[in-house]
């Protein structure tokens, strides 16, 4: 199992991962926000009030919102740390 240990808002729906693992990925959630939980994650305000939860090693939002982090880890581009968010994107 993998876990988040750090992640920045890059742009759009994207985040830029760190995992436990030492491996820096892309993750976009865009085509992920389905359900009533995510709902409000369609709205870039509140997209971006994501925090990372040491209590479940994971990104998640006020409101509960989570997405396990395997799930971050197998959806991810890996990307080489130093890249910038122009490059990313």
């Amino acid at each position: 199992m993998r876990y988040v240990i750090d992640a920045k808002y890059i742009g759009d729906y994207k985040l830029k991962i760190r995992f436990d693992n030492g491996e820096v990925k892309v993750v976009d959630l865009e085509p992920h926000l389905d359900g009533p939980i995510f709902e409000p994650l369609k709205k870039l305000d509140f997209f971006k009030l994501f925090r990372v939860s040491k209590d479940i090693d994971t990104v998640v939002w006020p409101n509960n919102a989570d997405f396990s982090p395997d799930f971050l880890y197998d959806i991810g581009r890996k990307v080489n740390e130093k890249e910038s968010s122009v490059d990313i994107a």
